[in-house]
């Protein structure tokens, strides 16, 4: 991996033990405010779930202020934590993705360059990952699914190598093609850039989930392909969860959930948004849990 990892220790040390604290949002009535969420039945309604755990030379000066910039607001998670120049990741190597992705941009830091050719970009192995639990190209190979981005590489094109480091495989998933990688997931990135319009910066994680279905016999199962040699999941769902800091030192946040399948064109973004909570139980991470309650204005649109 291209960028610069460190140890646990290090990284406690540098963001303190607060990073790493339980947060919680309120629970919210779910079925008269979020109507569009009976579409993703394994998605719980209420709660967080606390999440844990480790991480992997020291970094320059650099690259912790720029870490620490980015995860200012707390880590949704500390499992097997890799950082990149310009995104942070939590990789689980059970399931050969990542379990989240953590990205600070601005309206100048998505500004693309002329000299970004995104043409020259390879899709690698992170071999920052032991090789028991990476993924490799050959597990896309016919496999049906893209290599879905969750740092977006449109976030990174204001330089050649941090576009580039977005196409380390422990960044990318297994996601349909036409009809959600390249159309309804490329349009919420697309949304999410716009945002730097309005506010001065904006904070995104993503990651996949693997959301339960009720079968014929009543009762609820998690089934998800795998693919590849690796055995590389394919989630059924991804999650985006966005704040947006406004000029007078508050928070609106955004969440969104949407299904590893074709989506029309014509349906709204607004219609995958979900309370935060439900992806943090569902995810078992607590997001920006350092940011307190009272700051935050707005959740998906409306006041609280």
């Amino acid at each position: 991996m291209a960028g610069l990892k460190f140890k646990t220790v290090a990284l406690v040390s540098s963001f303190g033990l607060s990073s790493f604290l339980a947060g919680s949002y309120y629970q919210r009535k779910f079925s008269q405010d979020h109507p569009n969420l009976k579409q993703f039945p394994g998605l719980p309604i209420f709660g967080t779930v606390s999440a844990a755990t480790p991480v992997s030379p020291v970094p320059s000066q650099t690259n912790v202020s720029r870490i620490s910039q980015i995860m200012k607001y707390g880590f949704p998670g500390l499992d097997n934590i890799r950082s990149f120049d310009n995104y942070v990741l939590s990789y689980d190597k059970r399931n050969r993705v990542a379990h989240w992705v953590f990205e600070h941009i601005t309206a100048e830091s998505i500004k693309p360059n002329e000299g970004v050719d995104r043409s020259l970009c390879d899709f690698k192995p992170d071999e920052s990952i032991h090789p028991y639990f990476r993924s490799l190209n050959s597990d896309y190979l016919k496999s049906g699914y893209d290599r879905g981005h969750l740092a977006a590489a449109g976030n990174h094109k204001c330089s050649q190598k941090l576009v580039e480091q977005t196409f380390y495989l422990s960044n990318m998933a297994p996601q349909v093609g036409v009809g959600f990688n390249r159309d309804a997931w490329n349009k919420l990135e697309r949304y999410v850039r716009k945002l730097t319009r309005t506010y001065a910066n904006v904070y995104c994680c993503t990651g996949p989930l693997y959301l339960p279905r009720r079968e014929s016999d009543g009762k609820n199962y998690v089934k998800y392909e795998v693919i590849g040699a690796n055995h590389v999941a394919v989630p059924t769902h991804f999650f985006k969860v966005v704040v947006c800091e406004t000029n007078d030192g508050k928070f609106e946040m955004e969440s969104y959930v949407m299904p590893n399948q074709a989506i029309s064109d014509d349906t709204p973004l607004t219609s995958f948004r979900v309370p935060p909570e439900s992806i943090e139980k569902a995810a078992g991470l607590l997001f920006f849990d350092n940011i307190a309650r009272s700051k935050i204005s707005k959740i998906n649109g409306k006041k609280i």
